[in-house]
């Protein structure tokens, strides 16, 4: 009889912060190791060290490379964790190009707090640096997708394809004879630029994210929303931002928006994509072509048709630049990056417009918009809002309620447990009735910090 403890530390009764801990005699795993994005409350526990030692883990499994699966890697290492950082090939890289983003915009922040003195902290100082980052990234270790790794005598991982971002993947354990299933983030059946995710067929310990468990995502023609409003950015002279998350989306939103060029649906109206990290994984799809979609030459025709903005000079030339323009910045959900300048200095005229794209997390600032704000505050001062600010939610990278019903319906036994993680209050509520009706499971919804003992 063997003693299994799984320690809740992240995506519990929320979205971000992903970390799964599974502490056994044998072997000790962290699945995904996120920040917290958004909430104030949950933002502060970045800066606070995990309830258990990161020096006894053996491994950290990445689903995949985003903020909210990853970022939180470095302050793992300096906690002591010296085990390896499995994930696919183009997991590892974003993952790479996300935490150096990371470090350096905030070391920026930091440093802009203390020239301003907006921080109440003295001097403030940056959850991590690219040092930190640099040193991180020795741990790191490629796997194959589909291919089963043994860990230990009595322990196996497979990681499979599973839509969302290019690398993402869920993961398939082998713990004792006993099935441990981890969704990560599950993508869509019809993605402009992924396969549509693979399907589990047994867990007996199914962890199950649940973005949208309580919805599912409009019927949108999204080639007529974004031709409207093109248009719309025309007639006025303005700017169109969009906020975006520089893995995936921003590369969905480059081949609409050439596609409609190349329809003749849309002029040759300027596109700006400003953001270093988005450039970064633009390389991503070209070296990982079997992950994708796109041909070769519908990739360059795509590059070729936007103008990338390296420097922050130029952000402020693109700011500067009198004809009307679509600017896609990072980040998606308005946290940080170098969509708050554009914001900062042109929301408050009524020629310019905001896009969200996907989802927006509790209090942050895309949230806020979504929901009327008249003002924002961005390093530390308060920004007047009169743009107009739509909303393209069938762009998510999240599968919605019927995709994720769809994805689990292909596990053929009835799971010893059922966990839904990685969702706010309402959407895990309505996601657990859902899957109890569809399926007659039960299902259980962890608490941040929950420890759950199983008998293996």
């Amino acid at each position: 009889m063997k003693k299994l403890q799984i320690y809740f530390l992240g995506a519990s009764e929320t979205v971000t912060g992903s970390k799964f801990y599974l502490h056994s005699e044998e072997i000790k795993i962290l699945v995904d190791c996120g920040l917290f994005q958004g909430v104030k409350e949950l933002r502060k526990q970045n800066w606070e060290s995990l309830p258990v030692d990161a020096s006894q883990m053996d491994y950290v499994l990445l689903t995949h490379g985003h903020l909210d699966h990853c970022g939180y890697l470095p302050l793992l290492v300096r906690q002591g964790f010296r085990g390896k950082i499995l994930g696919t090939g183009p997991t590892l890289e974003i993952a790479r190009i996300i935490l150096e983003d990371s470090a350096k915009i905030q070391e920026e922040e930091a440093e802009r707090a203390n020239e301003e003195k907006y921080s109440k902290h003295d001097p403030a100082l940056p959850l991590y640096t690219k040092q930190d980052v640099a040193f991180t990234l020795k741990f790191f270790e490629q796997v194959e997708e589909g291919e089963e790794i043994s860990l230990s005598d009595h322990c196996s991982v497979t990681f499979l394809y599973n839509g969302h971002i290019i690398g993402s993947t869920y993961l398939d354990m082998d713990l004792y004879g006993k099935r441990f299933v981890f969704s990560g983030d599950v993508g869509r059946q019809n993605d402009e630029l992924l396969n549509p995710p693979k399907q589990p067929e047994w867990a007996d310990y199914l962890f199950v994210e649940s973005t949208y468990g309580d919805r599912n995502h409009p019927k949108e023609n999204v080639e007529q929303i974004l031709t409207e409003l093109v248009k719309e950015t025309l007639h006025k002279k303005g700017i169109l931002i969009i906020p975006s998350f520089a893995v995936e989306r921003l590369q969905s939103l480059m081949y609409q928006l050439w596609k409609l060029y190349k329809k003749n649906k849309i002029p040759n109206i300027p596109i700006f994509v400003d953001s270093p990290m988005g450039n970064n994984v633009l390389e991503v799809f070209k070296s990982f072509p079997n992950w994708h979609k796109l041909t070769s030459a519908e990739y360059r025709n795509m590059y070729n048709h936007i103008n990338i903005v390296s420097s922050y000079a130029e952000t402020w030339e693109t700011i500067d630049d009198p004809r009307p323009k679509i600017v896609i910045a990072g980040s998606g959900m308005v946290t940080g990056g170098r969509v708050l300048t554009y914001i900062k200095q042109l929301a408050e005229m009524d020629s310019t417009s905001i896009l969200l794209v996907g989802f927006q997390a509790e209090e942050t600032r895309g949230r806020k918009l979504l929901e009327g704000a008249t003002e924002l505050k961005i390093y530390g001062k308060y920004v007047p809002i009169k743009a107009k600010v739509h909303h393209l939610e069938s762009l998510s990278a999240h599968a919605d309620q019927a995709e994720l019903l769809r994805w689990m319906g292909s596990i053929k036994n009835v799971p010893e447990k059922v966990f839904l993680v990685h969702g706010e209050k309402s959407a895990l509520d309505a996601y657990k009735n859902k899957v109890y009706e569809k399926f007659g499971w039960n299902c259980h919804i962890p608490k941040m910090h929950e420890v759950v003992e199983v008998i293996l």
